[in-house]
């Protein structure tokens, strides 16, 4: 891929840039001088999109993981993504690296150890019968098929049009084009780029202020230091400009090779985990168990609504993951389109599954069976010491401590969930400078002061939450609120998917 770089102030458009910046730093300017109004205030939006109105994102998250399924078996999956007789520019395996780790960045590691424990207080477990039985369950059902079919259905629709089409707006409203006809060039396509750029930010918010805090808890573990709020933010300016100064200097190659050095560290330390740590069997028998529930189950777990309200599980949990999927949606599917060149719909929706999926449940059971086999052997009651604290990350260093060469196993931790954060940071940076532009062809890049500014956006909003020491409830209406409205486009953008790849095939 020709890499030109283009900075010219005519094709900059000004109002997709300087509305999020602007909206960005009153956001921050709230939660840094009045963090306790702004997150009473984050509460009570977050409690009319996710409780009121939650159904709607179960909706939306069934019927695109089934039109994924239709899209791939159908007449549409023979669709070649670039030119007929085109091969594709990746190996699957790089493929399948890039796409995994651009799509789910560090939180993958925090959620891995720790989400099982999330689920064995909730009292929704208690309906349903034992933690043995169910806590292990719903992260595979929040981290795999549902999740992956936003991403897969808009891949292949950007990658449809931008290299079938061949189309030069790298932008959300370009992929309604075939709906909106002439006004994807006016105020409903801002309206929509617009929504996309905040969906973008609100995500990146929700990653880095979960995350990063088990990065530091870590650093403070290994060097004994005292962990503070300062730290945290430091760490998050550290990790942008190194993901910063990478993307500037290698590009694609660059993330492809970081993106394979991240999967091998990350298979390596479950491959560790899965065949040291004591908790072998376990692990892949109540893995297998929990992943056959999980598809005994699925279309139940789907429509769950809770409408009595007895524990509000599907609205503080599976709500708030379709919701978070839904705004990532705005970056990872456009990187994934981009380096799907030469594949069909078929093999990037079922490849994406294949790969995406499998290393996902893969993290999950190995990760999180290793201490919920400590916890069901009663070796430790890790349950005892999250109520006693309600302190995860803490929690997650004492369960690396219980493993062989724990200082080591940190360090590893460490660096994969560096690495994550350079490859999907990267994507998201990348993605984000592209709508600052007016029109932006294959081969034309955003210049380097512009995808700078965007690097420094995508950071700040989560700083501030750090500060105002936001809950992890708050830090979820994030992206509760940004992905109502963008649940509207992805709809739009699959339906004028299939309405433009109709016709390409008609013409064909």
């Amino acid at each position: 891929m020709n890499e030109r770089m283009i900075n010219q102030k005519e094709k900059i458009d000004w109002i997709i840039t300087l509305v999020p910046l602007f909206l960005i730093i009153a956001l921050c300017v709230l939660f840094f001088f009045m963090p306790e109004q702004s997150n009473k205030v984050l509460s009570q939006i977050r409690f009319f999109f996710g409780d009121t109105l939650g159904t709607y994102y179960l909706i939306i998250g069934l019927g695109i993981f089934i039109l994924s399924i239709f899209i791939g078996a159908s007449k549409y999956g023979d669709i070649v993504l670039g030119k007929q007789d085109e091969k594709p520019k990746y190996s699957f395996f790089s493929w399948g690296c890039m796409m995994f780790t651009c799509g789910l960045a560090a939180d993958i590691l925090f959620y891995s150890f720790s989400e099982w424990i999330l689920y064995a207080t909730d009292p929704h477990i208690k309906e349903l019968g034992s933690v043995q039985d169910w806590a292990g369950v719903f992260p595979l059902f929040h981290w795999s098929f549902i999740p992956w079919g936003f991403y897969l259905v808009l891949a292949v629709a950007f990658g449809f049009m931008l290299h079938v089409r061949g189309r030069n707006r790298q932008k959300y409203s370009e992929a309604c084009r075939s709906i909106l006809g002439k006004h994807t060039d006016g105020i409903p396509g801002r309206i929509i780029d617009l929504l996309a750029v905040f969906a973008l930010l609100a995500g990146t918010a929700t990653t880095f202020s979960v995350a990063t805090p088990l990065m530091a808890q870590i650093i403070g573990e290994l060097f004994h230091i005292e962990i503070s709020r300062t730290i945290i933010n430091v760490i998050i300016l550290l990790i942008t400009c190194f993901v910063y100064t990478y993307s500037l200097l290698h590009g694609f190659k660059g993330i492809s090779i970081l993106a394979k050095v991240c999967i091998y560290l990350f298979f390596g330390l479950l491959l560790f985990v899965l065949l040291f740590c004591g908790q072998t069997r376990y692990i892949i028998e109540s893995g297998v168990t929990s992943f056959g529930k999980m598809i005994q189950n699925f279309f139940e777990l789907s429509t769950y609504t809770d409408p009595l309200r007895t524990s509000d599980f599907p609205q503080n949990w599976t709500i708030y993951y379709w919701a978070y999927w839904m705004v990532w949606c705005v970056a990872a599917p456009f990187f994934i389109g981009n380096i799907s060149r030469g594949r069909t719909v078929r093999q990037t929706i079922f490849g994406g599954y294949i790969f995406g999926v499998g290393s996902t449940v893969i993290s999950f059971i190995v990760l999180g069976n290793y201490s919920m086999g400590m916890q069901m052997s009663k070796v430790k009651d890790f349950i005892a010491l999250y109520n006693k604290s309600g302190d995860l990350y803490s929690l997650i260093v004492s369960i690396i401590k219980t493993m062989p060469g724990a200082p080591v196993i940190m360090i590893a931790v460490l660096v994969t969930m560096i690495a994550f954060y350079a490859t999907s940071f990267d994507s998201i940076a990348l993605t984000a400078a592209c709508y600052s532009y007016k029109r932006l062809g294959e081969n034309e890049q955003p210049g380097k002061k512009i995808q700078f500014m965007w690097c420094i956006l995508l950071i700040l909003l989560p700083i501030a939450l750090l500060f105002a020491e936001s809950s992890m409830s708050n830090l979820q209406s994030v992206s509760i609120v940004a992905a109502f409205p963008i649940g509207i486009v992805i709809v739009m953008i699959a339906l004028s998917f299939l309405k433009d790849a109709k016709g390409f095939l008609k013409n064909k």
